[in-house]
C-alpha cells in the first residue's frame, strides 16, 4: 500500500476513534469514567504510533516524496514544518482549549464548581505545560539548525560533488527527529493531564487536522489543483 493509500484509511480510523472519545461520561465522577477515558485515549495513542511507523519507513524508501507529501492539500503543505506539524502547536491548542472552557464556566467556577475539563487545569499543570513548552521550542530550534544546515549543502546535490545517498541519509534522520519530538510532545501531555482531560485535548488535535484538511480540500477544488 502506497504511503498515499495508507494516509487516507489513517485519517478515516481516527475518524473512528474520536467518534469513540466523544462517547466518553463527561465529567468523570468516578474510577469507572475515568477507566472509560482511558481506554480510548490509548487507542489514540496507538494510532498515532503506528502512522509514525509506516511514515518513518515511507521515508527511508523516498524522503523527498514525503517532504512533498503529495497526499496532502495545499493548505497542509503550507503549515507543515519538517514534513508534518509544528510540536509547539499542541501547547497553543491547550491554552486556547483551557481560554475557552474556563471563560464559559467562569460563574460556576466562582460559585466553587469544577468540571475537571481543559478548563480546570491546575497551577502545577498549567507550570508544566509552561516547562514542556519550552523545551519543545528549543529542541525545533535544534532540529530547525540541523535541517538548515543540510540545505546550506545543497550545491553538493547540483554539482554532484557529494554522496547523495548520504545527504539522503541525513535527511531521513532529521525527519525522524522532528517526527519523535511531535510523539513525544502529545505523550508528554496526555501523561500530565487527566484522562477526561487528555480525551479533549486529542478530539481538539483531531478536529484541527480534519478542519485544516477539509478547508484545504475545498480550496484546491476550488481552484483546481490535484
Amino acid at each position: 500500500m502506497s504511503f498515499q493509500r495508507f494516509y487516507q484509511t489513517w485519517l478515516d480510523q481516527l475518524k473512528e476513534i474520536v467518534h469513540q472519545l466523544n462517547q466518553a461520561p463527561k465529567p468523570a465522577t468516578n474510577d469507572q469514567h475515568r477507566e472509560l477515558h482511558q481506554q480510548p485515549v490509548q487507542k489514540v495513542m496507538s494510532h498515532y504510533y503506528e502512522y509514525y511507523r509506516v511514515k518513518s519507513l515511507a521515508a527511508k524508501n523516498d524522503i523527498l516524496s514525503v517532504f512533498a507529501a503529495p497526499w496532502s492539500t495545499s493548505l497542509e503543505r503550507s503549515l507543515h514544518w519538517i514534513a508534518g506539524w509544528r510540536p509547539t502547536t499542541a501547547f497553543h491548542l491547550i491554552y486556547t482549549e483551557s481560554s475557552i472552557l474556563f471563560e464559559s464556566h467562569i460563574i460556576d467556577i466562582l460559585r466553587g464548581l469544577r468540571y475537571g475539563d481543559l478548563g480546570d487545569l491546575s497551577p502545577d499543570q498549567l507550570r508544566r505545560v509552561s516547562e514542556l513548552q519550552c523545551e519543545a521550542v528549543h529542541e525545533e530550534n535544534a532540529i530547525a539548525d540541523e535541517l538548515s544546515d543540510w540545505q546550506d549543502g545543497a550545491s553538493e546535490i547540483i554539482g554532484l560533488m557529494g554522496d547523495i545517498d548520504t545527504k539522503m541519509e541525513m535527511l531521513v534522520e532529521i525527519l525522524e527527529k522532528a517526527d519523535k519530538l511531535r510523539m513525544k510532545t502529545i505523550e508528554n501531555l496526555v501523561e500530565l493531564l487527566t484522562p477526561q482531560q487528555a480525551v479533549e485535548f486529542l478530539i481538539a488535535s483531531a478536529h484541527l487536522l480534519f478542519g485544516i484538511r477539509r478547508w484545504g480540500i475545498n480550496h484546491d477544488r476550488q481552484r483546481g489543483n490535484p
